[in-house]
């Protein structure tokens, strides 16, 4: 009984990913965020509107999902992330007819929500772990290679956009008392005037701790700010203060080891020099290491999910890693895209790296970006790579008197 009713379920549940991926998901500016919350912050609405859009952007990124490669698809990890997100669909879909204006349908909702985002709070590290295994047993050639990337770009930046959804929902409304005490200001997950100093040097400071017990030292950190908008003023801006948290985290982790690494046993090592500035569209963060740099054939591979200059972690592991899978920098740009801003690293190989991270500065400029299940995506993963239609360089021939003059 139990297999003909677990059979039952996967049956129908193909049926809701099926519909509800023919729609597109519907994407929010950070000003609709902010507008909703400290305005017309109402749970019903926002209800209304969850119940709607969550089901759209799981199913549209659970279809991806299916063209991934067999086998990748049949490892006990990947396996479990599907089951989550079936899962979590499933407790979606039992709200589609309930009445909003039920207040216990609105707390049993809120309450459903807060499971549903611990129960993904290990997709990451869980995904990871199975591409490590397909890796490692069927090898990954540069289609497969090309196709994973490309899925998980939009997988994860499909996951960043549904927590953004939850969390603003659980922290609005997830308690009898509206304002998050830790951070009385925010609209949620959202700060009207997130000093970005503070930030950058929350960020610094947690990275420096780790490097610490790693290498029982640490650089110093300098950083300067040039505000065009407001002179002499900190730079403020409507921005989530995690997410910049996380991508500046990440930096200063990487600036910090190329740097201790390249200058081992020394007493003093160059400081990390972090400038802010602030125009009239972007807010630039732009993080400075003396730790080397990586040559110009390397740069492209930094943002690539299946690439890691670090050993390999354990999914048990206590201690947080000073470098781990290497999903860090990859995942931080899609934070930086998430919001319509851009990540990118310049090297100056034998000296040192610059990261820059770009962000709109205006609220009603920055609009999710969000994977769509269509015909394009589909063709991505269908579509034969033929060869390339540049030269690919070769070694020098031994007999140069072979070729003909012209």
């Amino acid at each position: 009984m139990r297999i003909l009713r677990f059979l039952r379920s996967s049956v129908s549940i193909g049926k809701d990913i099926d519909y509800y991926s023919k729609f597109s998901p519907s994407p929010l500016s950070m000003k609709q965020f902010l507008d909703f919350g400290s305005e017309n912050a109402c749970e019903k609405t926002s209800f209304t509107f969850l119940r709607q859009e969550l089901p759209v952007r799981l199913a549209n990124i659970m279809k991806e999902i299916n063209l991934l490669p067999d086998n990748l698809l049949r490892t006990p990890s990947v396996v479990l992330v599907q089951s989550w997100y079936m899962q979590s669909l499933q407790d979606i879909l039992e709200f589609k007819d309930k009445n909003a204006n039920d207040e216990k349908v609105t707390y049993d909702f809120t309450d459903g929500i807060i499971k549903i985002l611990n129960r993904h709070n290990n997709v990451i590290p869980t995904i990871a772990q199975g591409v490590l295994e397909y890796k490692e047993t069927y090898g990954m050639d540069p289609v497969v290679s090309q196709n994973v990337q490309y899925f998980l770009d939009r997988f994860f930046m499909s996951r960043i956009s549904i927590r953004m959804l939850l969390n603003q929902h659980i922290l609005l409304f997830g308690g009898k008392v509206k304002v998050n005490p830790a951070h009385p200001k925010q609209i949620g997950s959202i700060d009207p005037h997130c000093r970005v100093s503070d930030v950058i040097r929350d960020a610094y400071e947690n990275a420096r701790n780790l490097c610490d017990r790693y290498y029982m030292n640490s650089p110093e950190l300098l950083l300067e700010e040039f505000n065009a908008k407001e002179k002499d003023k900190p730079i403020t801006m409507v921005y989530v203060p995690s997410h910049l948290y996380h991508m500046v985290f990440e930096l200063f982790k990487n600036a910090m080891r190329a740097t201790m690494e390249l200058y081992g046993g020394a007493m003093e090592y160059p400081p990390i020099h972090t400038r802010l500035a602030l125009g009239n569209e972007d807010l630039t963060v732009k993080v400075s290491d003396c730790g080397g740099g990586v040559p110009l054939r390397k740069i492209d591979r930094l943002f690539t999910y299946t690439y890691s200059t670090a050993p390999r972690p354990s999914l048990n592991a206590r201690a947080v890693p000073l470098a781990g899978y290497g999903y860090g920098l990859p995942i931080s740009r899609l934070y930086a895209r998430y919001f319509q801003g851009d990540l990118k690293l310049y090297s100056l190989e034998g000296y040192g790296t610059d990261a820059v991270i770009y962000i709109r500065a205006l609220s009603t400029e920055s609009i999710e970006r969000l994977p769509v299940y269509n015909k394009s995506a589909w063709k991505h993963y269908k579509t034969i790579h033929e060869a390339d239609d540049w030269c690919v360089p070769s070694k020098e021939p031994k007999d140069m008197s072979t070729f003909r003059s012209f």
